[in-house]
Formats: structure tokens, C-alpha cells, sequence
């Protein structure tokens, strides 16, 4: 009956062992689900008109460091005229 004992400390050694490493295993991540809700967090706030320096509190300056655009109706309109 003692031989049987010093077996059985063994086998409880290799299914705590088995235990344990499944356990230190086991997949942490919690998947795709959280970055693509990131992802879409950031997409939404790149998308979203941001304030320009005329919007914000600052002095209001004539010289603007970005010129505003024409549209792209009068450019072609000053292109096809001036072809011809």
C-alpha cells in the first residue's frame, strides 16, 4: 500500500502540471473586437470637421497662413475659357 502512495504523488504532480500549463496557455486576447472598435473610434474622429483657426478663440488674422481653394467649378470654368 505504500509503494501505491509514492505513485500516486506522481501522477497528482503531472495533472497539476497539465493544469497549469493549460491554464498558462490559454489564449490572453480578447480577439479582434477591441481593435476594430479602436479602429472605428478613429476613423469616426478623422471623419469629423475639424475647427479651423477662425472657429477657435484666437485673434482673427486677414493673412491666412492656408489660402482657401477655388472651387472646382470656377477652375474649369478659367480653363476652358482660356483655351479658346
Amino acid at each position: 500500500m505504500a509503494a501505491l502512495a509514492w505513485l500516486l504523488i506522481p501522477l497528482f504532480a503531472v495533472v497539476g502540471a497539465a493544469i497549469w500549463g493549460s491554464w498558462a496557455s490559454r489564449n490572453k486576447t480578447t480577439g479582434d473586437v477591441a481593435e476594430l472598435a479602436g479602429y472605428a473610434r478613429f476613423r469616426d474622429a478623422m471623419e469629423r470637421a475639424h475647427p479651423t483657426f477662425s472657429d477657435s478663440a484666437g485673434p482673427e488674422r486677414e493673412d491666412s497662413a492656408r489660402p482657401e481653394r477655388e472651387p472646382a467649378a470656377a477652375a474649369t470654368a478659367v480653363t476652358s475659357s482660356s483655351s479658346g
